[in-house]
């Protein structure tokens, strides 16, 4: 039997607040992205201003958390390095195409721009995914990166829900407050409308122990979201809702 196309699920969202103005672009198909267009928040696509973040380079700039390649476009600058390492973890290994910037009021801390930006991703997610059915539904893996081990479960329920166990031993991963990993990931779940269970299982190094779980959380994504064949406007849930 031969696949019936269909097309790429995708969403353009913008977040403004006092706080954070957040702009992006998702696709949880991959492929290409066009460049998020001009806003009043972002007024030109290649300004390097960035208001209260760090300076905002080029969108066709090459920079330490994008990739762009055939099957995806990614690009992210939110001023704080190691958010942007993780989302690009997580997009790269879901196998998303996704455009983010943001300018966040980085002066006072990493709080509000961390925060925001994952709750934005969960607005675009649930935009993207769109009527939930003929999905998977539920997403589970375990990634190793070195001597760490993560395990993610996922449940696309529409019943937000989020427990995480991390340790970390530092209280700061780069310029990142290590709390916010568990902070960020309870939004996502928020705005994603998902169930979602993450636990590093064990682990040396902090920098391996955050990786090893996006890098679970990608994959868990992945397997939840997929499009079953056969199985089209069809709801997996005895409820016959979600």
């Amino acid at each position: 039997m031969g696949s019936t196309y269909s097309p790429c699920r995708t969403a353009l969202i913008s977040r403004n607040t006092k706080e954070t103005k957040i702009q992006l672009s998702l696709s949880l198909d991959g492929g290409p992205l066009e460049l998020l267009p001009a806003t009043a928040e972002f007024p030109d696509v290649e300004s390097k201003d960035a208001g209260a973040s760090s300076s905002m380079p080029s969108q066709t700039a090459t920079t330490h958390a994008s990739q762009i390649t055939a099957s995806q476009h990614i690009w992210i600058w939110t001023g704080v390095g190691f958010l942007d390492h993780m989302l690009h973890a997580w997009a790269k290994h879901a196998g998303w195409s996704l455009r983010l910037r943001c300018k966040g009021d980085l002066a006072i801390d990493d709080h509000h721009t961390t925060e925001d930006t994952f709750l934005a991703l969960g607005t675009a997610f649930t935009e993207a995914l769109g009527p939930r059915t003929g999905l998977a539904r539920f997403g589970y893996a375990h990634a190793p990166l070195d001597e760490a081990l993560s395990r993610a479960v996922l449940d696309i329920s529409s019943r937000p829900f989020f427990v995480g166990e991390f340790a970390f031993q530092s209280p700061m991963l780069g310029t990142l407050n290590a709390q916010m990993v568990h902070h960020g990931l309870g939004s996502w779940a928020q705005n994603a409308g998902v169930t979602l269970h993450v636990d590093v299982l064990r682990g040396q190094n902090d920098h391996h122990r955050a990786e090893s779980a996006f890098k679970a959380l990608a994959v868990a994504c992945k397997m939840a979201c997929a499009r079953l064949e056969g199985k089209e406007g069809e709801v997996a849930s005895t409820k016959g809702v979600l």
